[in-house]
């Protein structure tokens, strides 16, 4: 029996997914659990297994496409069988979809799909926010969606192209004016820089964060000789066990998660105006990918050994700039670690990622003059800005988490 293949969920609230590539061809055989397919979300770029065995068929979306969850893109089928799309009178095996831009309807369905529209039709919230920041009047968008559902990517595609029509059509006008072309080597003038959607997402959520959760902030300088001191004789041991190299941010994801263990008002959740516990300690961390940041997550880190951390630390950083990333490596956060040390920044406050109560931002360890003993001394200083938000946790509960993560980087972390 067929089993379809659909544009997966991977995260909360949404709604379309792009295909990056087919990692099978039509034909193929696929086992179950073999990756199949590459989809851009929201967060990042990941892999998609295929969820039974059979031969890939039916391809009905090419790379490039946007397509709506839950939508059918292809057809895992028996040696032989012929795929359903076939059965129904839609393309044969080895044609696939058009892409979202072909797709849309001619220019004589257009008025129907835009008085859909413009009567308050079919269109994703997301689209009407987009159209509303971009000043794009909705009943001139043709959606590509089904029955001429109107997306976000749709929006910015058309504001994309009416913002390229006047400079178009400036140039015949130029040249039939007897103006001379402009030199070859002449730079691009300025414009809109396109954001993946990747980075688009992330822009999108950081301003909701940062204007709808009520953020404080709290912050420490620790001396940071036991952490050094910890690392140097943890790395010849997680090398030779694990191989891999133990990092500062290993053992910080080690002490954080041990205080919230301790903590679970920090580990919670704001969601739909309550607060939810959250059974597991989740920690993520965020990544800098090409014009994006992604957050790969550690799951029970409190329970989780050192050289288990460091490996899956070094595994999701892999992953994440190969684009390689897959559902399970960023999903289920319940708390995030952001460390800029590796840049030489001493110090800096981040923003919340919703629905979790906080985010720790790490600063470089940098040798200053601090009292020892009512003596002054040099010492490696490390700075902890705890970002909170204050629905979920108020500043003496904020206050003594950071206080146990201080006593955990005091205490040499165990290894």
């Amino acid at each position: 029996m067929a089993t379809s293949v659909v544009m997966p969920a991977l995260e909360m609230a949404q709604e379309t997914g792009k295909l990056v590539s087919w990692l099978k061809k039509e034909g193929d055989q696929v086992k179950k659990g073999e990756m199949l397919l590459e989809v851009e979300t929201d967060k990042a770029v990941v892999e998609v297994e295929a969820g039974a065995d059979g031969v890939l068929a039916g391809i009905l979306a090419n790379v490039g496409d946007v397509v709506p969850v839950g939508q059918t893109i292809a057809w895992l089928v028996a040696p032989g069988e012929a795929p359903p799309a076939a059965v129904a009178g839609t393309p044969q095996t080895g044609r696939k979809m058009e892409s979202a831009a072909a797709a849309a309807p001619s220019s004589s369905a257009a008025p129907a799909a835009a008085g859909r529209a413009a009567g308050g039709g079919r269109v994703s919230p997301k689209a009407r926010k987009i159209a509303q920041e971009h000043g794009v009047d909705l009943s001139k968008v043709v959606g590509s969606g089904p029955g001429g559902e109107i997306s976000a990517d749709d929006v910015l595609k058309f504001a994309q192209s009416a913002a390229a029509r006047p400079a178009a059509a400036a140039a015949p006008s130029s040249a039939a004016a007897g103006a001379a072309p402009p030199p070859a080597a002449a730079p691009a003038a300025a414009g809109p820089v396109t954001l993946s959607s990747v980075g688009r997402i992330m822009a999108e959520r950081t301003t909701q964060s940062w204007t709808t959760v009520p953020h404080f902030f709290l912050t420490r300088e620790v001396d940071a000789t036991s952490l050094n001191d910890a690392r140097e004789k943890a790395v010849p041991v997680i090398q030779q066990s694990h191989g891999v190299k133990v990092t500062h941010t290993d053992l910080l994801v080690a002490a954080v998660a041990r205080a919230l263990a301790r903590h679970p008002r920090m580990n919670a959740s704001w969601v739909n105006g309550t607060i939810q516990a959250n059974p597991d300690v989740n920690v993520a961390l965020a990544m800098a990918v090409e014009n994006a940041v992604v957050t790969g997550v550690i799951p029970r880190a409190d329970r989780t050994p050192l050289g288990d951390i460091a490996k899956r630390r070094r595994d999701l950083a892999e992953r994440a700039r190969a684009n390689r990333l897959q559902p399970s490596d960023i999903t289920g956060a319940t708390f995030t670690i952001s460390n800029l040390g590796m840049f030489a920044v001493d110090a800096f406050t981040a923003i919340i990622v919703p629905p979790q109560a906080g985010i720790l931002a790490v600063g470089a360890i940098a040798d200053r003059v601090v009292a020892v003993n009512g003596m002054l001394g040099v010492r490696p200083t490390l700075t902890l800005t705890l970002s909170s938000d204050h629905r979920v946790i108020d500043g003496a509960g904020a206050a003594q988490f950071l206080t146990d993560v201080v006593q955990e980087v005091l205490a040499a972390v165990r290894t």
